[in-house]
């Protein structure tokens, strides 16, 4: 029977651990609670891990921090698509009003225009002429 031993002292081992955090308190309500219900739920696995993710505080905040995000992400679209309207009531005024004024850019007359390459002789790299 002293073979039996590690393993039992592993077992003591793990299920004091489980106690120091909050484990076997946290899966005792749940199981509790599901116990306790009237109507038994048709899946006992979700109501457990239901139970122990409503009860969770983390879980709690970061459900309200996502609630939270989710109404500005809405806000700020909403602003965004009230700013895109405005912005295109401007931008069609703003181009009317420029093409009234002279440009900086000289006339495309004026511009050089730029020299065609000869279409009979091919061009070659720098330093990739004849090896003479």
């Amino acid at each position: 029977m002293s073979n039996y031993r590690p393993i039992d002292s592993k077992r003591e081992e793990f299920r004091k651990y489980l106690e120091r955090a909050g484990v076997m308190d946290a899966l005792t309500r749940a199981l509790v609670s599901l116990y306790e219900e009237e109507e038994k739920p048709l899946n006992a696995l979700d109501y457990v891990c239901t139970h122990l993710a409503g009860s969770s505080i983390e879980f709690n905040k970061a459900k309200r921090e996502l609630e939270q995000c989710q109404n500005q992400i809405e806000m700020l679209t909403q602003e965004n698509a009230e700013l895109k309207l405005k912005l295109s009531e401007f931008v069609p005024e703003m181009i009317l009003e420029g093409k009234g004024e002279e440009t900086s850019s000289p006339p495309a007359e004026e511009a050089e225009p730029e020299p065609e390459p000869d279409e009979g002789i091919p061009e070659t790299p720098e330093g990739e002429g004849d090896p003479e």
